[in-house]
């Protein structure tokens, strides 16, 4: 790590850190949001310009917060959680925007994982009615159950896959995601 964007983050975050050790430091740090700026014209806390996704994480020891910072630089902290997390809001973001835009969509790995469907489970997207028996757990095992499948899904199953994406799945995302996009206002 020798860059000057990789310095501006290492000073960064230390002095808003309760440690002063890198190794330490990064261990105080949770994402606590993200949006997203579609024109990329923000710039991330280490000075690299062009972000797309700028996250604000904070510091669980004193509450400290450090915004925007880009996805690379979240990677720096090497921590597998804050990882995995950064990669599930991003496919949230490409999936809200298949869904703003009517896409077709399918539940692949283009716009899902095991991880996003959790996610989407952990934060209430598949509700309760009455096709799951009023379990939303019901639908997060089944859409699980068919991501992990080998073979095609049934038509059945395709037209209850497609059932849960739009009325569970996409409502939950245009009312979570809609006011963390950024675009530049002329």
């Amino acid at each position: 790590m020798s860059s000057i964007y990789v310095n501006n983050l290492i000073k960064t975050v230390i002095e808003k850190s309760v440690s002063k050790s890198w190794n330490n430091a990064v261990l105080e740090w949770e994402i606590d949001d993200v949006i997203e700026d579609e024109d990329n014209e923000s710039s991330c806390i280490c000075g690299k310009e062009n972000i797309r996704y700028l996250f604000t994480i904070k510091n669980i020891n004193n509450q400290n917060t450090l915004f925007p910072i880009g996805s690379s630089c979240i990677k720096k902290f090497e921590r597998e959680d804050l990882n995995e997390l950064t990669l599930v809001n991003e496919k949230l973001f490409k999936l809200f925007h298949a869904v703003k835009a009517n896409a077709f969509i399918s539940l692949n790995s283009k716009y899902f994982s095991r991880k996003v469907l959790k996610y989407l489970f952990d934060q209430g997207a598949f509700t309760p009615n009455k096709y799951n028996n009023f379990n939303a757990e019901n639908d997060f095992n089944f859409m699980l159950k068919m991501f992990n499948m080998r073979s095609e899904p049934s038509e059945r199953q395709l037209k209850k896959i497609r059932g849960i994406i739009v009325s569970s799945i996409k409502p939950y995302l245009i009312q979570s995601l809609n006011e963390k996009v950024v675009k530049k206002r002329f």
